[in-house]
């Protein structure tokens, strides 16, 4: 793992906007695993100013509740185009993002994976860091899932996404997730961590055990992983 301590969220966002920039740059026909949450919005905000040509690039998001319409605002579908693909010049039909409204999301999750697998595989995914170790919507578990899932959502997730709806009870229970094999399969990984409640977090999976139990832990093993976080979110890392 290359580590990358920061001054603050600015900077963060900066550096990881950079290292996306590099490979648009490297590669133009990119293919870029794509997260949502607060942590990455910033590094959105860097990568629309830096006026990047996204015409060849194809995006696939991390993840996305269920069910949910993609007309609600609090779907990830509504967050990658308002924080990034309506500001970008990226073809709509190389941005892909899961079904919530799928009426079958077993077959949902299988077409997302066989869209992936004929896209030629992920060059760059970006992740952030759930308070439990999630990546994606990939709970603490007794086993690293391996593909794109249906997955019922951790009580503690849900409460932690409950300050983007009116209250926990609007939060979607479930989600449609890349698998930790999925997100595994990526040539380059790039996560992001921000923020003193996550400190905790951070050192378990930089400088603890492989365990499913903190799912993120798994990024030790790939080959070629950044992790940026802030001095904050930096508190106990070596």
């Amino acid at each position: 793992m290359k580590i990358i301590i920061t001054d603050n969220y600015n900077t963060l966002s900066a550096a990881a906007g950079d290292i996306i920039a590099q490979q648009i740059k490297a590669k133009p026909d990119s293919v870029l695993g794509l997260a949502t949450g607060s942590t990455p919005i910033g590094t959105y905000k860097h990568l629309v100013e830096a006026g990047l040509d996204f015409s060849n690039v194809q995006a696939f998001n991390l993840d996305e509740y269920y069910p949910i319409p993609r007309t609600n605002d609090q779907s990830y579908y509504y967050f990658m185009n308002e924080n990034l693909f309506s500001q970008v010049n990226i073809d709509k039909k190389n941005t892909h993002i899961q079904n919530g409204e799928a009426s079958d999301p077993q077959a949902e999750c299988q077409r997302y994976e066989d869209a992936i697998k004929g896209a030629g595989g992920i060059d760059l995914q970006l992740l952030g860091l759930g308070l439990n170790g999630h990546i994606g919507f990939n709970e603490p578990d007794s086993h690293f899932p391996k593909a794109t899932h249906h997955v019922a959502l951790d009580e503690s997730t849900i409460e932690a996404n409950s300050r983007f709806f009116a209250s926990s009870d609007d939060v979607p229970r479930h989600a449609l997730t890349m698998g930790i094999g999925t997100i595994f399969n990526a040539r380059k990984i790039v996560m992001l961590i921000s923020g003193e409640a996550k400190a905790d977090i951070a050192k378990a999976v930089i400088h603890g055990n492989i365990d499913p139990q903190i799912p993120a832990s798994i990024l030790q093993l790939h080959p070629d992983v950044t992790i940026i976080l802030d001095k904050d979110a930096a508190k106990y890392v070596k």
